[in-house]
């Protein structure tokens, strides 16, 4: 029993073993940590400066706006760059942006305008640092570790987000939002120390693409012809626009549903990050790549949002918001290292930007158009659409899945509906 437990736990955690992904996942730890926070700043600050939840989907949109326009080609920039390096320059301007907004805040000097600009400013960092991050996990860990490692990367992200916002929310009631904006800025020294004391050695690097005409397109035509790749990367366009606008409601959710202030949304986002941790976890144990499960994980994530938009006291929301983290990062990690898997080592970082565009650069679109729904709706409204979006996702994947079956006699694609053998 012991021996089947010590397994199990190595299974659990077996890219860890791998030096580099250890440190750039202690790194990246602490500096999540700060982000969240300023996530959570950000939203009560906007939200006290004007409550309005259609501003709140406004500087949302502005922020992930540079996603939709520059990301393919920020995908381009990251197969032909050394990834770790445009990390480490990248890294540190957010770590700058986030020191001049809490500057200013502190100064009670922030307009809604500059934290407009200042949001513009982080998205173009985003743009080209998230392709770049997500196809540097493999170069790290290799193809055995690499569903372990994108699961262990979800879970941080999630146990940030169940530290961050709690933080953030007692910080903003005792000190004000500058304070967490600082401490943010803080903490971007964690990660480019990770990044910048690495072992290169031990990395195994993707060749990187020669410079060529038309290589947006071509990653582009790559997309439109591997379904594998197509249909996830549609399924996540649909839930990110819709279902992944967390930032607009529930700020309106905790002020005018339950009547709560800044500590009351920071423990509603705790609450959904404690819940993806546990399913983190469990998804780097046992999670499988492939369409059938996507399938699966939308449906469960949609299941969990129709059940927060119903809650009707404030401990069962709670709960429920933890279903919802749960679901969230069983999707996103499947469909993270499905098209990591499945996508060619030329084509990854274009393959990797144009999810980024699917979860992120679809908020300018979804930001504003949640935010009015919650405007002449609510915010139960509001999660309602996101369930709704994940039913539909779930039946263009459930769709897909027995086309691409049909063709191929019933095995399922290589990287497909399988549990992966993870090597440590």
């Amino acid at each position: 029993m012991r021996a089947r437990a010590l397994n199990q736990l190595r299974r659990t955690f077996s890219a860890l073993s791998v030096p580099n992904f250890r440190r750039y996942f202690i790194g990246q730890s602490i500096s999540l940590v700060g982000t969240w926070m300023q996530s959570v700043a950000q939203s009560w600050l906007v939200y006290s400066l004007t409550g309005s939840a259609t501003d709140l989907g406004l500087v949302v949109a502005v922020q992930t706006l540079p996603v939709l326009v520059l990301g393919p080609y920020a995908g381009v920039i990251a197969d032909r760059t050394d990834k770790r390096r445009l990390m480490v320059y990248l890294q540190a301007l957010m770590g700058v942006q986030a020191l001049v907004l809490g500057v200013l805040a502190l100064a009670n000097a922030i307009t809604f305008w500059e934290l407009c600009v200042l949001a513009l400013a982080l998205g173009l960092n985003n743009t080209f640092e998230n392709p770049a991050r997500q196809a540097f996990v493999l170069e790290m860990v290799g193809a055995g570790n690499v569903r372990n490692a994108v699961s262990l990367n979800s879970t941080m992200v999630n146990a940030a987000r169940a530290v961050g916002p709690a933080v953030a929310g007692i910080l903003i009631a005792v000190a004000g939002a500058g304070a967490c904006f600082l401490l943010n800025a803080a903490s971007f020294v964690a990660v480019v120390y990770s990044l910048t004391s690495m072992d290169l050695g031990a990395l195994e690097p993707s060749p990187p693409a020669t410079r060529a005409k038309g290589q947006m397109r071509e990653g582009l035509r790559y997309v439109r012809h591997e379904p594998r790749i197509g249909v996830p990367l549609l399924m996540m366009a649909l839930v990110g626009t819709i279902a992944y606008e967390f930032q607009v409601s529930l700020p309106v959710l905790a002020g005018s549903t339950f009547h709560g202030g800044p500590e009351t949304y920071g423990f509603l986002t705790a609450a959904m990050g404690a819940g993806a941790v546990l399913g983190g976890l469990f998804t780097a144990t046992r999670g499988r790549t492939g369409l059938r499960p996507l399938t699966i994980g939308a449906a469960v994530f949609g299941a969990a949002i129709l059940l927060a938009a119903v809650s009707p006291v404030l401990a069962a929301e709670y709960v429920a918001l933890g279903l919802v983290g749960w679901g969230s990062v069983s999707f996103l990690a499947t469909g993270n290292s499905t098209l990591q898997l499945v996508a060619e080592p030329s084509m990854r970082g274009r393959v990797m930007a144009l999810w980024a565009v699917a979860f992120l650069g679809s908020t300018p679109v979804g930001g504003p158009l949640i935010g009015w729904v919650i405007a002449v709706a609510g915010a139960r409204m509001g999660l309602g659409a996101g369930a709704a979006a994940c039913g539909v996702a779930a039946a263009i994947g459930l769709g897909a899945a027995r086309r691409i079956a049909g063709r191929r006699g019933g095995v399922p694609a290589v990287g497909g509906e399988v549990a992966l053998t993870v090597r440590g």
